[in-house]
């Protein structure tokens, strides 16, 4: 199937074509790294928030790229993108990612040997002037994902980041980020918590807190129910302000919801007022902050836990000068509601016709 066939709105998201795989990581590849400068620029997030940002959108791209390679000549599987609010592959890739890579040594037992494969590519395309077969090149592109990707840099469904001691003049003294693929958006999210330690080595802590954080910490939930379950749970540690970001949804051609801006998108593409390769990106963080202290339980259970302030959200939209154009257009109450005017990022450009 032509790349040139992905022209509405109600075109399937399994990628079944080596032009699908490329044009998708293209897009999502271009899009992060532009979304990553945006956000140091704007200043979205601090200077370290930052950092750990980039990092866990290091962890995605790695892994997409790393389904590219997968799928690219399998004749049997295609890759899912999931279709409503969100414009990342289905939650279950990455899931097959890591158990692939689990078996790595099985399955490369099973393959053709690398010098086979090489001396046979070499006859078929020298000698007998054929293509190789489509079969022989998924041989080779699965030896290339099994040798070349590693596990360990797979975005799996709860990502632990390390703590570390927060810039000066934050909220508390350290500091600790996650992420989590939410199963039911199939969207990533990034966390970030300031909090005091009352102890005297957090190291001889941040197991607990790791448990706690895994367990009560990895899906989209009400960011102050988040933030008491945590302080309930962790009697040694004051988080002082927590803040989540939603990362997404990708609005562009491989996305069908209801969303406003996914809808002007796609019927702009649809009427050719756009190119087929146009996006935009959903941004939002909630952030949460302690006003207060309070102690709670009887006399010889006592624990300190936070008063927390209500919950402050902020929207913004990433998006290149012509679909901001266009979204001022077609949906003028969205861009009212967003924390700053939408944030230019570049356009995409992809010659179809290569």
């Amino acid at each position: 199937m032509s790349i040139n066939h992905i022209v509405t709105p109600l075109d399937s998201a399994i990628l079944d074509s080596k032009e699908h795989y490329i044009f998708y990581h293209k897009m999502v590849d271009f899009a992060f790294k532009e979304l990553i400068v945006a956000v140091q620029q704007q200043k979205v997030c601090n200077e370290i928030e930052v950092q750990l940002f980039k990092q866990y959108c290091d962890l995605l791209l790695y892994s997409i790229e790393a389904m590219r390679v997968k799928y690219m000549y399998d004749d049997e599987d295609n890759m899912k993108v999931d279709l409503t609010y969100s414009g990342f592959p289905n939650y279950l890739e990455f899931r097959y990612l890591f158990n692939d890579l689990e078996l790595r040594d099985g399955y490369l037992g099973k393959l053709t040997p690398i010098n086979t494969l090489k001396e046979e590519f070499l006859d078929t395309l020298m000698r007998k002037k054929e293509h190789v077969k489509k079969s022989r090149l998924f041989q080779a592109a699965s030896i290339v994902y099994y040798t070349s990707v590693k596990k360990e840099y797979i975005f799996n469904r709860f990502v632990q980041g390390k703590i570390v001691t927060a810039p000066e003049n934050s909220a508390g003294d350290l500091l600790v980020s996650w992420s989590f693929y939410d199963v039911s958006h199939n969207r990533p999210f990034i966390c970030f918590m300031y909090f005091n330690y009352d102890g005297n080595q957090i190291n001889d802590y941040k197991d607990e807190i790791y448990e706690v954080l895994k367990t009560v910490a990895d899906r989209d939930m009400n960011l102050d129910t988040m933030a008491y379950t945590i302080d309930r749970k962790l009697p040694k540690v004051s988080p002082k302000l927590i803040k989540r970001i939603d990362l997404g949804p990708i609005h562009n051609v491989f996305a069908k919801d209801e969303n406003d801006i996914t809808h002007a998108i796609l019927q702009a593409i649809s009427k050719k007022e756009i190119p087929l390769e146009s996006y935009a990106i959903s941004l939002r963080l909630d952030e949460v902050s302690s006003s207060s202290e309070f102690k709670d339980g009887g006399f010889f259970s006592k624990q300190i836990l936070q008063k927390w302030n209500d919950v402050f959200k902020k929207k913004y939209v990433f998006a290149p000068h012509r679909i901001i154009q266009l979204l001022y257009n077609k949906t003028p109450e969205i861009m009212d509601t967003l924390e700053k005017a939408p944030i230019q990022i570049s356009e995409l450009k992809i010659d179809l016709k290569k």
